[in-house]
């Protein structure tokens, strides 16, 4: 499978704190790629490196065989950005802001501009500083859209806002990802939303790369049991990453083929009661120990 992005073994450090440790991953071309991760994980940084806003301190990222940083031009003009912080000019009105970026993307598309205007009804004659957060957000995600990018870079897209604007986004991006062989970086802390858009997703905790797999491989490869033991379940139970009780049944998120998991915990004792797929939150607390923050560091 061809691919868009490729980082390998990066790591970015801030004085006593580990950004990023060793991130090695690949996003692969015609997919939303998800990446999840909570206060102080590292997402925005990694994404500050795909832009080429940061030069690695170790390892190496190529965007489109490139380099970001020696080939910001050949780079950028494929790409289309979405900020968390929604940094647009605020004395442009909706209008301007079209007519100015349109000068920076030979692909740009005046009427899909125009249609995707419309259908968030954002006013073309509004100043940007009077538009609502879920505006500014519509706004900046015309601008990254509208000169159909390769690759559409959204970082915490859906912020802080209300459900219906939440949808409005996500249909777009449904809708760049129906063109053929566009990709889409998906950064949120909203594990329903990535959920619901992503083909492939990777969690990162702390820095580190805790899972990195299409959506469907760690769905089937993850499994919350209900199980009753005499006792507590066994420390070594294998595939075992998280246990919890109550009233005398313990809940337990395993990782590794079903069948086999079965097995084991008969096998150790356990009377299963219950087999579910576990929630994408339920798999992230699981390997990191911890649930996951709703905001980027």
């Amino acid at each position: 499978m061809e691919t868009v992005a490729r980082i390998t073994h990066l790591t970015r450090r801030y004085k006593r704190v580990t950004a990023l440790d060793d991130i090695s991953l690949e996003i692969p071309k015609g997919c939303v790629f998800g990446l999840v991760g909570g206060n102080g994980a590292g997402k925005t940084t990694l994404i500050k490196h795909l832009m080429g806003m940061l030069r690695p301190q170790h390892g190496t990222v190529e965007v489109f065989g490139m380099n970001p940083i020696t080939d910001p031009e050949k780079v950028l003009v494929r790409m289309g950005y979405l900020s968390e912080d929604r940094d647009l000019p605020g004395w442009m009105r909706v209008h301007e802001l079209m007519r100015y970026l349109r000068a920076f993307y030979p692909n740009w598309d005046p009427e899909f501009a125009e249609e995707l205007r419309e259908q968030f009804q954002l006013d073309p004659h509004a100043k940007l500083k009077t538009l609502s957060r879920g505006q500014l957000a519509q706004a900046g995600l015309l601008g990254a859209l509208a000169h159909r990018p390769d690759f559409l870079v959204l970082d915490e897209p859906s912020s802080g806002l209300d459900p219906v604007v939440r949808r409005d986004i996500l249909s777009a991006i449904i809708r760049t990802v129906a063109d053929e062989g566009r990709t889409v970086l998906f950064s949120s802390h909203l594990l329903d939303e990535v959920d619901r858009v992503a083909d492939h997703m990777a969690m990162i905790y702390k820095g580190q790369l805790l899972l990195n797999a299409p959506m469907e491989t760690i769905k089937t490869e993850h499994t919350r049991f209900t199980a009753k033991f005499d006792g507590a379940p066994p420390e070594d139970l294998p595939g075992l990453l998280h246990q919890a009780e109550f009233n005398g049944e313990w809940t337990l998120l395993c990782h590794g083929d079903r069948d086999t998991l079965r097995e084991s915990i008969t096998q150790h004792g356990g009377t299963l009661l219950e087999e579910q797929e576990p929630s994408l939150e339920d798999i992230f607390v699981a390997h990191a120990g911890a649930p996951l923050q709703p905001s980027e560091a």
